[in-house]
């Protein structure tokens, strides 16, 4: 047979094997090309990743900065404790999630296995306190309250007890030296959340997940000085987990300390007097309501008048910021947050509003004479005043006849307030208001800073109110629809109020502009704001921003960043008003609303200024009100539903005058029992190591105010005791919290 080629079939082979090569190639390069990218250009990245898998980090805690007084008296630093930790991670790789290792852990400590049990697990939505709320990656403390003996069980038994360290720690602590508390002024801390730690981890000072971060006061503040940076060692480890070398290291760098220009001593002092104050003023009967004051909350304020600087500041009720250390238990937990606690966290000192009464006259005054009003007058002070069918009276209906604006500040005239603000309120067009009103009064205001922060240096600082037109407008449309509702022509007061509300909430009636023009009505103040007018008027009309950091001094002392004061405004007055009205409140010290209170005050050396205030409050009892200052510093203290101005607050603010100047009930001045009678200016003495001197505080606050400041005998022949020396990272001693029974310990 002959063979016959298939010369059809060649060409579609070749072709074959052409796409086939072409397709072995493209893949040899692919994969080439991806080669050169894995381990040229990307090699040094991949190596570092790879390297990491067998890198395990220890973090070694840094120790927080202490917070100091002005004379470098710890009011927070750091003792060593011995915490008992908890490690979630390798407690769930047991088989019955390490139940067994905390029953166990529990006998020792002392606990029964649930409050072990629900220390470590997690917070959420569903899940009550005590729980942990910090990551869950690092160890979460059981106590910090173990004994040694304890300690010594848990780690002599290591095996019985995995996932369980015993270690000596350095722990948060509240000093209260002389049994100042400053409390909300302080804060507290509490273990840093997995958001946190993500949200900061590509800013200049992120997170560990050992951190512990300050939630208020001083320590949220300037926590990032505070808190130091911990130090984290890096060893290499084969695959079974075992140690074969060093890779890195970083070394723990402490926190920085904070000097703050609180003294201790007044800080003592000014708690004491608003507590007692408090307590003097439920004794008293209020007739309005035919029961005791209430008096359930307070607040003072201490401030250098020149400088801005806060000396001292309480808010009442308080409460012990050890409660947070090492976990908070959960009935101190709901004493502090719970509904019948009237909420000692709160700072009312800054977040305490309430309408101020005749302590917001001064205002005005500057008001009426920034209108074109005489500060002379006279003015007529009527024991009553009528708008419309509205009869608006004076302070138990007293009249004094024609007067100046002094005058009405001294008698504190309600009536001459009225006159003035509806005057303006007519020459702005009253119920139709021209296109650019005046609003003096409220314009003024404003210009005084009300309405807005003030800058204080801590945290959550309320704005107070001024109810303008703006706010008048505003205010109207959220509540329009709520009033609408819920008023009733003819009903109750407050059914015909929200009546009234819902047709012209939104304008300014002229009873507004009355009730204003005293303090009354929808104005809202802060303790503070009212501290910085009142020491604005001191100084000759410079407004500061309220301080309380001083200073800032890295731990080994070598440098030390001074906070300065700093100003954010002028009083909108001249110097011939702000004279007139710094007289006019002389006046009141000497002859108006405060004289009684300050009778054989030695006002001849040491000048005193005052004002009153007595504000009401619909279905609350009278706030009292008294603001004060001298050349050198400013009083401000309040105190919810306490009775009238000088009635509940006046006997303690000259009781904190007579701790600073050292004055006696019957005026004379010894210099040896004065505090402070002079700011303090001087920084507190770093020395060469980074230590901090600092004077020892007496336990009792008594004994301790009779010890002169440069560290002499007391005129009594108490000894007084030497300087102490107080690392700027804070004090390690050993001084431990009385172990509370049973107690159910929970990170904030």
């Amino acid at each position: 047979m002959t063979n016959i080629p298939e010369t059809g079939r060649t060409p579609r082979v070749q072709i074959r094997l052409v796409v086939i090569q072409i397709l072995v190639l493209s893949l040899l390069g692919t994969l080439g090309g991806r080669l050169w990218y894995l381990q040229i250009r990307e090699g040094d990245e991949y190596a570092k990743e790879a390297s990491g898998n067998h890198v395990q980090q220890v973090v070694e805690p840094a120790v927080r900065g202490s917070i100091l007084d002005a004379r470098g008296v710890p009011l927070a630093d750091n003792e060593t404790r011995l915490v008992v930790s908890a490690s979630r991670t390798d407690l769930l790789k047991m088989k019955d999630d390490g139940k067994a290792v905390l029953a166990k852990l529990a006998g020792v400590l002392g606990m029964t296995p649930q409050e072990v049990m629900e220390k470590v697990r997690l917070c959420d939505s569903k899940t009550p306190q005590p729980c942990w709320n910090g990551s869950p990656y690092q160890p979460i403390p059981i106590t910090d309250e173990a004994t040694a003996k304890q300690a010594l069980q848990i780690r002599e038994r290591a095996e019985d007890f995995p996932g369980i360290t015993a270690e000596p720690e350095a722990v948060r602590r509240y000093a209260a030296p002389g049994k100042a508390n400053t409390a909300q002024v302080l804060g507290y801390l509490s273990p840093v959340t997995d958001e946190e730690i993500t949200k900061a981890q590509d800013t200049d000072s992120p997170y560990l997940r050992s951190d512990q971060v300050g939630r208020s006061g001083l320590e949220r503040q300037y926590d990032k000085q505070l808190r130091g940076k911990a130090g984290v060692t890096r060893y290499e480890v084969d695959n079974l987990g075992r140690v074969i070398g060093e890779a890195e290291a970083d070394p723990a760098q402490p926190g920085s300390s904070l000097v703050t220009s609180i003294d201790a001593r007044v800080q003592r002092v000014a708690e004491y007097e608003l507590n007692d104050a408090m307590k003097e003023a439920r004794k008293a009967y209020d007739k309005n309501t035919g029961e005791n004051y209430k008096a359930d909350s307070g607040a003072v304020v201490v401030m250098e008048s020149k400088t801005g600087r806060v000396v001292a500041m309480a808010s009442n009720p308080t409460y012990d910021p050890n409660a947070w250390v090492g976990g908070i238990s959960a009935k101190d937990y709901t004493q502090l947050t719970g509904k019948k606690s009237n909420y000692p966290l709160l700072n009312r000192a800054i977040q305490g509003q309430s309408a101020p009464g005749s302590v917001f006259k001064v205002i005005p005054t500057a008001a009426a004479v920034n209108a074109g009003y005489s500060f002379n007058g006279p003015y007529q002070c009527s024991s009553s005043y009528s708008i419309g069918g509205q009869v608006f009276k004076n302070f138990e209906s007293k009249g004094y006849g024609p007067i100046s604006l002094g005058r009405a500040l001294e008698v504190s005239c309600d009536t001459v307030f009225y006159r003035l603000s509806h005057q303006e309120w007519q020459k702005d067009g009253g119920n139709k208001p021209k296109k650019n009103p005046g609003d003096w009064f409220y314009k003024t205001a404003h210009q005084f800073g009300l309405g807005k922060e003030t800058g204080i240096d801590l945290p959550n600082e309320v704005t107070g109110r001024i109810p303008d037109r703006q706010w008048k407008q505003s205010y109207w449309k959220a509540n329009k629809d709520a009033w609408c509702k819920y008023g009733k022509k003819g009903g109750t007061y407050a059914e015909q109020i929200a009546y009234e509300n819902c047709l012209e909430g939104n304008r300014l009636r002229a009873g507004d502009s009355v009730n204003y023009s005293i303090g009354q009505g929808d104005t809202l103040v802060t303790p503070i704001q009212m501290a910085t007018i009142y020491g604005a008027i001191s100084n000759g009309g410079t407004l500061y921003d309220p301080t309380v950091g001083k200073a800032i001094v890295s731990a080994d002392g070598k440098t030390v960043r001074e906070i300065e004061p700093k100003a954010h405004g002028k009083l909108p007055m001249t110097q011939k008003t702000l004279s007139e009205i710094d007289g006019a409140l002389e006046g009141v010290a000497t002859r108006g609303t405060a004289a009684w209170r300050f009778g054989g005050w030695p006002q001849d050396k040491i000048p005193m200024h005052a004002k009153t205030g007595t504000a009401e409050v619909y279905g609350k009892q009278t706030t009292s009100w008294f603001t004060t200052y001298t050349k050198d510093y400013t009083v401000v203290m309040t105190i919810s539903q306490g009775g009238t101005g000088s009635g509940a607050s006046g006997p303690a603010v000259r009781k904190i005058y007579n701790a600073l100047y050292g004055v006696a009930d019957d005026g004379t001045i010894n210099p040896k029992n004065a505090l402070l009678p002079t700011p303090q200016k001087n920084l507190p003495k770093v020395q060469t190591d980074g230590m901090i001197k600092s004077p020892k505080v007496a336990k009792d606050p008594a004994k301790d105010q009779r010890v002169s400041q440069e560290g002499e005998a007391a005129p009594d022949g108490t000894q007084l005791a030497a300087t102490v020396n107080t690392p700027a990272t804070g004090n390690r001693n050993t001084r431990r919290r009385p172990r509370r029974k049973g107690s159910r310990r929970m990170p904030a």
